[in-house]
């Protein structure tokens, strides 16, 4: 923390991580007070409640799996920070029609808002890692990236309290979360406008505005390496992981624990305060080496952190419909505690597991083509996510509940610890002799 904390006083580096904060914040904020406001106050079935949450995720995600190629060529190609303040001032316009949709309650406005948003997402991921090589020493990238990912949580943390707080169960609230998601997108493009120039590092290439095929050609192009095929095969089960579990966190809090939305945000922020604990407890155990050495072991514990989230939530006493436990009354249960602890274990585990793996991919890498491999990561990463949010809702109408699908989220921890062993070992093997970047990888060798 000591080694990255001082980069905040840094010009290079403060207006973006604040941009990228207010970025994700306003993200979380409109989602979280949209799922709150359609859970709580329009939807009453437990079945279609689930099948909305994975449903959102789903097409909040699309956009990456669809236009991340697109995005990362022309941030190789142009001046990154010129592209971030297109992208802030878009987001403007998106804010206005998400306002519009939580004002009547419209669940199609509310979804293309939602889309929108991260579709100008997608163009900004490529730039808030890519750049960081371009204005940060070598031995600043880990800790850089350490604090865009903490600070990413954290934002997250703030964006779904504040939409739990400001959405209450009855739908009330609507028109202080619309005015506040359009405020923050405005500081955000203020804030967009210091970031220092970072022209391309490389002569201009011909744009292929064809998604399909420049995003097959972007992943081809990338994957070769198996260093990096491992890590972004890693990185993207990781967030499949991720989408399955935080698409039940609301359905798991209403029809589980029987809480309000209050509880809803508490359970979010143990979860992001979690993940930024575990960026910043890597950081110090690598000692600022980008490495993937503790990936298995850390995925390992989030598993088993999950198996002991489940049989808490299954010994839980809920209360009758239509009664709900409120903030107090959550807190003094007897299991409360324990159920947060074994939450925030998963969080920080995952934080553990997956940033070094980010910082890896910003490093291994020529600074010419860092945008590009960040955008074939958010390809792959996306398309998983999407495939989470489709396994989610098919479970969901076969007839697994939300706690059932944790013990899914437990067992595809050991296939990323599977993949995370398996990358340090390629690591240890550059490492001593080299490796033929032109290989084609094979992840069962």
């Amino acid at each position: 923390m000591s080694s990255a904390l001082p980069l905040l006083n840094k010009r290079r580096f403060w207006p973006l991580f604040v941009t990228q904060l207010l970025g994700a914040f306003n993200d979380n904020l409109f989602k979280f007070s949209m799922i709150i406001l359609v859970t709580y106050g329009i939807l009453k079935d437990p079945a279609q409640e689930f099948q909305f949450n994975a449903l959102a995720s789903g097409i909040f995600i699309l956009p990456f799996f669809v236009c991340s190629a697109l995005a990362g060529q022309l941030a190789d190609n142009y001046d990154k920070a010129k592209i971030i303040r297109h992208v802030k001032t878009a987001e403007i316009g998106i804010a206005i029609i998400g306002a519009v949709g939580l004002y009547f309650g419209s669940i199609p406005i509310m979804l293309l808002a939602l889309f929108l948003l991260g579709l100008q997402s997608t163009f900004f991921g490529p730039i808030k890692y890519a750049i960081l090589p371009q204005h940060l020493k070598k031995d600043e990238v880990l800790a850089g990236t350490g604090l865009v990912e903490a600070g990413t949580y954290i934002a997250i943390l703030a964006g779904t309290i504040l939409g739990g707080v400001i959405i209450n169960r009855g739908g009330e609230g609507v028109e202080l979360a619309a005015a506040m998601v359009l405020i923050v997108a405005i500081i955000g493009w203020i804030t967009g406008r210091f970031v220092p120039d970072a022209p391309a590092q490389k002569t201009f290439e011909k744009i292929d505005f064809n998604i399909f095929t420049s995003s097959w050609r972007l992943i081809r192009d990338t994957m070769h390496v198996r260093r990096l095929f491992l890590a972004i095969i890693a990185i993207s089960f990781f967030w499949t992981i991720g989408a399955v579990l935080i698409i039940q966190f609301v359905p798991l809090v209403k029809n589980f624990l029987t809480a309000t939305p209050s509880v809803v945000s508490l359970f979010l922020a143990v979860f992001s305060i979690g993940i930024a604990v575990g960026s910043v407890i890597i950081n110090r155990l690598l000692k600022s080496k980008v490495s993937a050495r503790y990936a298995p072991i850390s995925v390992i514990m989030m598993g088993g952190f999950v198996v002991a989230l489940y049989i808490v939530c299954a010994r839980w006493d809920g209360l009758p419909a239509p009664q709900l436990y409120d903030f107090s009354s959550f807190i003094s249960y007897k299991g409360a505690w324990l159920l947060l602890t074994t939450l925030a274990g998963v969080a920080i585990t995952g934080g553990m597991f997956v940033v070094p793996l980010y910082a890896f991919l910003t490093t291994t890498v020529d600074i010419s083509r860092t945008a590009r491999t960040i955008a074939a990561n958010n390809v792959v990463n996306s398309g998983c996510m999407v495939i989470g949010s489709l396994l989610a809702i098919m479970l969901s109408l076969l007839g697994f509940s939300a706690l059932d699908q944790l013990l899914l989220v437990a067992f595809m921890c050991l296939v990323a610890a599977y993949l995370g062993w398996l990358l340090h070992k390629a690591c240890e093997e550059y490492d001593r002799n080299g490796e033929d970047e032109s290989s084609t990888p094979d992840i069962f060798s």
